[in-house]
């Protein structure tokens, strides 16, 4: 540990990486990937830009950190039981306002800093998506989906939905109001919680 981060009125090291990780993020929701500078991170974290540099060599590198930081050490796949339980946890996330921004956010960052949009993709899309799949997969085989349905146009046209959600809805939705939404999208498809008399498990 430096000099630099014992110095008075300053955070120490762990207290520095935490700050300066929380710091931008805010900066991230507050003003997007490209309006974010490590200088901004600095000034509001309490540290000097040699402390940040020290820690991430660039800005895009700082923000992918954060984003990994905060949303923990999430499960290579995560477990989803069935297609109620994917439209309740995704409403969740969906209706929680800071989380809203911050998507919008990582999504506007595609054609400026394309690398942000991948990390975020590669930590929580592709493993994610295959879970989906599958639990549209089991929704098919018992009923709930029309047998002919096409799983990634399905996941495709939610996924869809939700960009268009975060676009025209507003952030005061509850997560009621977004389930409510969401099974809209998939009864448009064909979705119904239950089989109809005389179908098939």
């Amino acid at each position: 540990m430096t000099s630099e981060d014992r110095a008075p009125g300053r955070p120490r090291s762990r207290e520095a990486d935490a700050a300066i990780l929380e710091t931008a993020l805010e900066l991230l929701i507050e003003s997007g990937a490209t309006a974010t500078s490590i200088e901004q991170v600095a000034r509001r974290a309490g540290v000097t830009r040699a402390t940040v540099y020290r820690r991430f060599p660039d800005k895009t590198r700082l923000l992918i950190a954060a984003l990994e930081a905060a949303y923990g050490d999430p499960p290579p796949i995560p477990e989803i039981a069935d297609v109620e339980q994917l439209v309740k946890s995704w409403a969740t996330v969906v209706a929680d306002p800071r989380q809203r921004r911050l998507l919008r956010r990582v999504y506007g960052a595609i054609e400026d800093l394309p690398e942000l949009a991948k990390a975020y993709q590669d930590l929580f899309g592709k493993d994610r998506d295959q879970a989906r799949r599958d639990v549209f997969a089991r929704a098919r085989d018992s009923g709930h989906l029309p047998a002919g349905v096409d799983l990634e146009v399905l996941l495709d046209l939610l996924t869809g939905a939700i960009w268009q959600h975060l676009a025209t809805r507003p952030d005061t939705c509850t997560p009621a109001e977004t389930e409510d939404f969401l099974r809209d999208v998939l009864r448009q498809v064909g979705y119904r919680p239950r089989p109809e008399e005389g179908t098939a498990p």
